[in-house]
């Protein structure tokens, strides 16, 4: 059975028919807060950034991922593994999905995959998580999955004009 292929989605590598897709999700300014981005991307510096992202995770130290429905092939959000660290077997997750394909469980399903993929072809011993407070869905799905809640960052993320903490998660391998 193919790792990054569940029931209802597949996980695929991004490919340069990604552009428009990629452009929407980074340039999308709801979601800001949790990307860490200030700024909106152009065409030109995704298109680069889809140049180059054939690089392996051991050189990148970092993959991004495209959750794709299966029955109809449409791109549904992208799932990145980052601050990939090989020697001491852990790396971060981050999770995007399109507002209209969010709670059918497809955030659930992907974090099974990637969570699968990681421990099992990467060899990794964990997995982390940092979700700010206000982000009610993430903290739910990440805590649903069984990922612990092991620490809090007070006032780590500003938004507009207040600060909010932000929670780091563990998922640790259980062979």
């Amino acid at each position: 059975m193919m790792t990054l292929k569940g029931k209802n989605i597949h996980l695929r590598a991004l490919e340069p028919e990604d552009l428009d897709f990629l452009y929407e999700i980074e340039n999308n300014e709801s979601i800001w807060e949790v990307s860490n981005t200030q700024t909106p991307y152009s065409k030109w510096v995704l298109k680069n950034y889809l140049e180059n992202a054939h690089q392996d995770i051991y050189e990148a130290k970092q993959l991004r991922l495209v959750i794709v429905l299966s029955e109809t092939n449409e791109n549904v959000g992208l799932i990145d593994l980052f601050d990939f660290d090989a020697k001491n077997c852990r790396a971060g997750l981050g999770i995007i999905i399109s507002s209209t394909f969010r709670n059918q469980g497809i955030g659930k399903e992907t974090l099974q995959l990637i969570s699968d993929y990681a421990f099992t072809h990467l060899n990794l011993h964990q997995l982390f998580a940092n979700i700010t407070t206000n982000n009610e869905a993430s903290l739910q799905l990440f805590t649903n999955f069984g990922f612990q809640k092991i620490g809090i960052k007070k006032d780590w993320i500003k938004i507009k004009d207040t600060f909010v903490d932000e929670v780091l998660f563990q998922l640790i391998h259980k062979k």
